[in-house]
């Protein structure tokens, strides 16, 4: 059970799909510069930004997983 959960997690992180994450004004703007560069390199902030809320949920969520798993193994001892 832990390898499969450990598998998914793993081949979530390595699947990176391409996110356009920029809200309609931010778009608008940077899209009417030439070449594009800047926009690109503020989609990718935006993405880069998402990723920390992401993992402060599954640090606590770990968190919460392995004192439950402690507590069930001090109850059946």
């Amino acid at each position: 059970m832990k390898s499969k959960v450990f598998l998914i997690i793993f081949l979530l992180l390595i699947t990176v799909l391409p996110a356009e994450a920029q809200c309609a004004m931010c778009r608008a703007v940077l899209e009417s510069e030439e070449g594009g560069q800047t926009a690109k390199g503020i989609n990718n902030g935006i993405v880069y930004l998402m990723i920390f809320p992401y993992l402060l949920v599954a640090g606590v969520g770990y968190a919460i997983y392995r004192s439950r798993k402690k507590a069930r193994a001090e109850k059946t001892e």
